[in-house]
């Protein structure tokens, strides 16, 4: 099977397919036929230097998510031709993943899925979609009674929390730093869109006083501190991205620095379960979403998927079709 592999640190326009056998099946994994996988920043970061680390399976086939029917489901009790998708559980890393026209998948991180949406559709789905999912339902429990402010709301991750919150019912502020982009935010359903950058709280908190009931941390560690002050009586926040590049926080005081009242939290996508899924894909389809496709690439266009991705200025995800 034609496959990408990673010894070693590489630039984008150097990964290619190479050929490789097609993985025996063995019990508690199952065979799928890869239809179609999505770009993560992850995967950029592996191929960029964390594939050097030696936490990392080498060779490795990178991928940590995909969409695809079963070919041998093995002891599974999945049947052959299943749509599935799958995610996380140490795909990509500890064990090869979805850069490929076969993947060997562990059960648990393997996923039947009643969608209509077509493959490339469905590979934007499972990893973006799942954070957003489990940030706004498991961690923040979201309502419609909620205000929900999202900071890195152009992300994808962001328009996935934007689209799902709408869908189930609560009023959305968006941030961007574009004045260009808050338009584009708007139309994919924000109530409301609030510019990042210098005097951002002053201008947030002149239209909410209140504070949001609910706050959606995706830019991370650098504006945490500012999140948690415009976060109303009651209210939460959720850590779930790092656009920022800050990842952690030095002299942090928790009872100083967390408001009396407030609640904070955070949403960690690597274990995924197939309630949450069925919950999701349920959402997905009650509030007729369609993801957001940046641009769409082959298996042979992997390095330039990933020349894309490295830039960081694609609106939607990157998708590759197998």
């Amino acid at each position: 099977m034609k496959a990408v592999v990673l010894s070693k640190p590489c630039r984008a326009e150097d990964m290619k397919p190479a050929v490789i056998p097609v993985p025996d099946v063995k019990p508690g994994w199952v065979l799928i036929k890869v239809k179609a996988f999505g770009i993560n920043h992850s995967e950029v970061l592996l191929r960029q230097f964390e594939v050097a680390q030696p936490y990392i399976n080498k060779p490795i086939v990178p991928g940590i998510e995909c969409v695809g029917e079963v070919v041998d489901p093995s002891d599974s009790g999945m049947r052959k031709g299943q749509r599935v998708i799958a995610l996380m559980g140490g795909m990509g890393r500890s064990f090869n993943g979805s850069y490929a026209e076969y993947a060997l998948l562990p059960l648990r991180i393997v996923f039947s899925v009643d969608s209509n949406m077509d493959w490339t559709e469905l590979a934007a789905i499972p990893e973006t979609f799942y954070t957003a999912y489990g940030s706004l339902v498991t961690s923040l429990q979201l309502s419609v009674e909620d205000v929900l402010l999202i900071r890195g709301g152009t992300s994808t991750v962001g328009l996935a929390a934007l689209q799902l919150a709408k869908a189930i019912g609560a009023k959305v502020v968006a941030t961007t730093r574009s004045e260009r982009k808050a338009g584009m935010l708007r139309v994919y359903g924000a109530d409301d869109v609030v510019l990042e950058g210098e005097g951002f709280m002053k201008r947030f908190l002149e239209k909410y006083p209140g504070g949001a009931t609910k706050v959606l941390e995706l830019i991370g560690a650098s504006t945490i501190r500012e999140s948690l002050k415009l976060t109303a009586l009651h209210g939460m926040v959720c850590h779930t991205g790092l656009l920022g590049g800050v990842f952690g926080l030095n002299d942090f005081d928790p009872i100083k620095e967390i408001p009396s009242g407030v609640y904070l939290t955070g949403f960690y996508s690597n274990y995924p379960a197939q309630p949450q899924i069925t919950d999701m894909m349920r959402l997905i389809d009650k509030g007729n979403i369609h993801p957001i496709i940046a641009r769409q690439f082959t298996l042979e266009q992997i390095g330039e998927a990933h020349l894309l991705a490295e830039q960081r200025g694609q609106i939607g995800k990157i998708v590759v079709t197998v």
